[in-house]
């Protein structure tokens, strides 16, 4: 779930912290990737007959032409993706995982009532609510991953906390996923829609920490208290406030232990013990590996071993397996270069005097040359 609502409080109180990008604006960028909703996307998706994607044996393998493809769009744009894969789930988020089940259970009923009605709408949508990324999938996908030459990481708790902190740690650009909670993790860049299926025609949507925090007027600790009043997967929250409420009281009072000092608890019950600063020590300190002690490192493919996994006990066509590994090749030539900006920086000038006239004989040609700012090498 993420942060309930949180995407719509930024667009409404903060739109300047979101930006619509073409994928490739991200050229030379390193982006890690949130690997579970990635690979969901993928299951979720059905062919044109209504139908999954499956081998001879009735397996489904829509995950990973989903992820082959789709990893090879951002390389051609010149992305370096790398893949964080959940871990275990913290103990706290049993409760959101106990109402997933109880929605799923109900999505069993609803799609056995659609199927004696022959609602083929209805049908599809319980479906895909049945959908589950099991650890087959994720294996599956890591050694897909590993033959295509694409870094993963195996985070020990969640991966959008991961991902944040390999976004601190210098060690990627951004976080991409459609779970909001990573901003309240720390990442200071988060993409949505990277994933997406070209033919929605999405843009990548940008939004950047620091300007949701500078528009909302917070502190990131007091954005994590937001994030948990507006609901998050870790705890529940108070009854009969919504996204405005909230973070009128949190602008207002700064905690949420100095809101339960102010509201009329009979009008507005706070859940029974509310686990709220243990929610806010996860969001602070979650179960990740350190930035600096994870190694990322992208490698040529290996065609041969692709060939045999992709075309062999998964069935897929080897002219088209072998024409995506040549777009990976072509795609990995393509992007030795990198930004510009990741071998120099801009260097403010620190001389406040006032500008000389320019001469117009000799100085004035110097500094048509040279552009008029210093520069320096990474």
């Amino acid at each position: 779930m993420g942060i309930h609502n949180l995407a719509k409080l930024i667009a409404d109180i903060a739109p300047g912290a979101i930006k619509d990008n073409e994928i490739k604006n991200y050229f030379g960028r390193k982006i890690a990737i949130d690997a579970s909703m990635c690979i969901y996307q993928f299951l979720i998706a059905i062919r044109q007959d209504g139908t999954q994607m499956t081998n001879e044996e009735g397996e489904t393998t829509s995950h990973l032409i989903g992820l082959f493809y789709r990893t090879i769009r951002m390389m051609e744009a010149g992305i370096k993706p790398v893949y964080v894969f959940d871990g275990k789930p913290p103990d706290m988020k049993s409760g959101e995982l106990v109402k997933r089940k109880e929605r799923r259970e109900e999505a069993e009923k609803e799609l056995e009532k659609a199927k004696e009605s022959g609602d083929v709408v209805s049908m599809e949508k319980f479906e895909r609510r049945l959908v589950r990324v099991t650890k087959q999938h994720n294996e599956e996908c890591k050694t897909l991953l590993k033959l295509m030459g694409v870094p993963f990481v195996e985070a020990p708790g969640e991966a959008e906390a991961q991902c944040a902190t390999l976004v601190k740690a210098g060690k990627v650009y951004a976080v991409g996923t459609e779970d909001m909670d990573a901003l309240t993790f720390g990442g200071s860049v988060l993409l949505r829609h990277l994933t997406a299926s070209e033919a929605k025609k999405l843009p990548v949507q940008e939004i950047n920490l620091a300007r949701v925090l500078d528009g909302f007027d917070l502190s990131h600790e007091e954005f994590i208290d937001l994030c948990i009043m507006m609901g998050c997967d870790y705890c529940g929250s108070i009854r009969g406030i919504g996204m405005k409420k909230s973070i009128e009281l949190i602008k207002k009072h700064k905690t949420i232990d100095s809101v339960l000092q102010h509201i009329d608890k009979t009008k507005y019950p706070p859940p029974e013990d509310w686990l709220y600063k243990e929610a806010r020590e996860l969001f602070k300190k979650p179960d990740v590996t350190a930035g600096e002690d994870v190694e990322l490192k992208w490698t040529s493919p290996n065609e041969e071993e692709l060939i045999k996994f992709m075309c062999g006990a998964k069935q897929f066509s080897e002219d088209r397996i072998r024409n995506g590994i040549k777009k990976m090749i072509k795609a990995k030539q393509g992007s030795t270069q990198g930004r510009l900006d990741s071998f120099f920086k801009v260097i403010p000038s620190t001389n406040n005097s006032k500008r000389k006239p320019a001469d117009t004989k000799g100085n004035a040609k110097k500094k048509a040359k040279t552009g008029g700012g210093k520069w320096k090498a990474r």
